[in-house]
């Protein structure tokens, strides 16, 4: 039970510290992050709706893709307008529901991307590795399937896990030195004894990143043995074209995720975390759109027909 334990009233909110050393620049930092916001928003609707709207980009690579930029959409959403309120106004508090329910999706989502991303590579393997077996084998069923897994997995792992945090005793401070409700500052600020739960927040952030990792490793490991017995160098080319974006996204989702989550208890406030966490929740939303836009000519001529169909309706 969120207790505080010094006169047994019940906690009733949080203190999300976001960035206090550079806190003075506020108008500044919420004019940039709000352009970043809206340019990761607009970006990523702008492949969704290319994805639904253009018949050719009706296969198993353009809808993953499409869920992943939901996906990034979401989280961003999730995380910034909290941002930009603290650096517009100053207002760091968070409510204990807000922010349970701000760990549980920004986990959920994050957790759902990776196993996502996992999904993504094996795509590419059966699409390069087994290319006449691929439209037996990645079928709009087996497409479902893979995603409702992913979503499935990511759930239950996540709603036990808060399930743990919820139960633990927050007897102050009550500051969070984060800029939102993380899963790992949460669990610090406890005063109950927070080895096990920090254990099974450890285990199944582990699983999630290292496991989807590890089947990406294995899926290029073996797209690259293939790519390069490949017999003419436009077909080598025209192969690693396709994968070159979704290895630039997920080395930098893996790099800052690995950094902030994969790692035993901290002894210290994980002041280091937020910036990780910021490239992580900013950044790499905002770049995901702009890499596939820019190495895929297949979107670029969907983007063309799109705005064309636009001029006409005008």
């Amino acid at each position: 039970m969120t207790m505080d334990m010094r006169n047994g009233t019940p906690i009733q909110e949080f203190i999300l510290e976001g960035f206090p050393a550079i806190q003075h620049l506020g108008k500044v930092l919420f004019s940039v992050h709000l352009l970043a916001y809206l340019a990761s928003i607009t970006g990523n609707a702008v492949i969704v709706t290319i994805t639904c709207t253009n018949t050719h980009l009706h296969t198993p690579m353009y809808f993953f893709l499409s869920l992943f930029s939901f996906l990034e959409s979401s989280l961003t959403s999730a995380i910034i307008p909290k941002l930009l309120v603290i650096f517009l106004l100053g207002k760091q508090t968070i409510s204990l529901v807000a922010c349970f329910v701000q760990a549980f999706i920004t986990i959920f989502l994050g957790a759902s991307g990776f196993l996502l991303i996992a999904v993504m590579s094996l795509d590419r393997y059966v699409a390069i590795c087994k290319p006449l077996h691929y439209p037996s084998i990645m079928n709009l069923r087996t497409c479902l399937l893979l995603v409702t897994a992913c979503c499935a997995t990511s759930f239950i792992l996540i709603t036990s896990l808060l399930m743990k945090v919820s139960q633990l005793s927050f007897c102050g401070p009550h500051v969070i030195p984060h800029f939102f409700c993380d899963i790992g500052p949460l669990i610090h600020l406890s005063c109950s004894d927070t080895r096990a739960t920090e254990l099974m927040a450890f285990g199944f952030t582990s699983f999630i990143i290292l496991s989807s990792l590890i089947i990406t490793i294995i899926a290029y490991s073996s797209i690259a043995v293939t790519i390069t017995r490949l017999p003419s160098a436009k077909e080598r080319q025209k192969a690693f074209s396709t994968c070159s974006s979704h290895l630039i996204v997920l080395s930098l989702m893996y790099g800052s995720c690995v950094f902030i989550y994969v790692k035993p208890r901290q002894r210290s406030r994980p002041d280091s975390n937020r910036e990780a966490a910021l490239v992580n929740t900013v950044v790499t939303p905002l770049l995901n759109p702009v890499i596939y836009t820019l190495r895929n000519k297949q979107v670029h001529q969907a983007l063309r027909e799109m705005v064309c169909r636009m001029k006409i309706s005008r």
